[in-house]
């Protein structure tokens, strides 16, 4: 019988329309991983611009799954979830650049741990400043604070600006409610238990609801500053602005009818659309007198996303 090979870490990449994304990041990932074993599993949600096989073929230990509808994130990874063999996973976004050997940095962490985890690195915008790589929970205090833009009043308050620690020079790993999506490493193991993503929610909020389900099962979720990668930030989304608003506004309210309950609901839901009214006229107001045509087309989309309210599924 041929013995298996033992794979250290399935990393897990979802792309749409990427392709000179996901080039770049393949590149950066191979001349970086060099001290473990590796496997890349690229899903394809039925993209219309040029064919991935023509990059994958300049690379080993690759699997390639193409839709041929989009799916969407969670059911994508949950596809690459379902077949990989490593002992680790990390769930990676396309728009990914490595400046080093994150994941090998990552592993030795997340060995340390004898417990159910999930750990994200530093993320850095394309200029190499550091990108918001963690948040807390959505509660009634800061979806107030930030449909009211109390957080920038109150830009370290941990209870007013989910983002606060964003903010913080971070130096040492620390316990953390939620670890942006772009990069998520766990076991397996601990994936596997979770059931990986809930393939309800389509595009956005999914690590969200990953990280709370984790750690009200008593695990714990990690931010690993000691190594960093490069993400694009919204670079598949950049030129669908109507799909990702949709999805935005879809994915918070779905977050919100899964997880508040009777006047804490109401709550919510009162404040997202109130929200989305005062921007409207702030909006198209700042976009007149500062001549600048995304304003307006923010107010724009703000208007629609009022006519936005997806079935509850949960």
């Amino acid at each position: 019988m041929e013995e298996k090979i033992k794979i250290d870490v399935s990393i897990i990449i979802v792309n749409y329309n990427g392709l000179e994304l996901v080039s770049e990041c393949l590149k950066s990932l191979v001349k970086y991983s060099i001290t473990f074993s590796y496997e890349i599993i690229i899903i394809d949600n039925n993209s219309k611009t040029g064919n991935i096989e023509d990059i994958l073929k300049n690379y080993n230990n690759t699997i390639l799954i193409k839709n041929s509808q989009n799916l969407g994130f969670s059911v994508a990874n949950n596809q690459g979830l379902a077949i990989a063999r490593g002992e680790y996973i990390l769930l990676l976004n396309n728009d990914t650049v490595f400046v080093e050997n994150s994941i090998q940095k990552v592993l030795e962490f997340i060995k340390q741990k004898g417990e159910d985890v999930l750990v994200g690195c530093k993320l850095l915008n394309q200029d190499l400043s550091v990108q918001k790589s963690v948040s807390n929970f959505p509660s009634i205090a800061n979806v107030l604070s930030s449909n009211l833009f109390l957080y920038k009043i109150f830009p370290n308050s941990p209870v007013l600006n989910k983002y606060y620690l964003s903010r913080k020079l971070i130096t040492d790993p620390i316990e953390v409610d939620v670890v942006i999506g772009a990069f998520i490493f766990s076991s397996r193991k601990t994936l596997n238990k979770l059931k990986g993503f809930d393939e309800r929610f389509f595009f956005y909020f999914e690590e969200i609801d990953l990280c709370y389900r984790l750690k009200m099962n008593g695990g714990k979720v990690y931010y690993y500053p000691s190594t960093k990668v490069i993400h694009l930030g919204g670079a598949t989304t950049e030129k669908m602005p109507w799909f990702k608003y949709r999805n935005q506004v879809s994915s918070y309210i779905q977050f919100y009818q899964k997880h508040f309950k009777g006047i804490n609901f109401i709550i919510v839901i009162l404040l997202h659309y109130f929200g989305l009214i005062i921007r409207i006229p702030i909006s198209l107001v700042a976009g007149l007198i500062l001549q600048k045509k995304s304003y307006v087309m923010k107010s724009y989309y703000c208007a629609r996303q009022l006519c936005v309210y997806p079935k509850n599924v949960f």
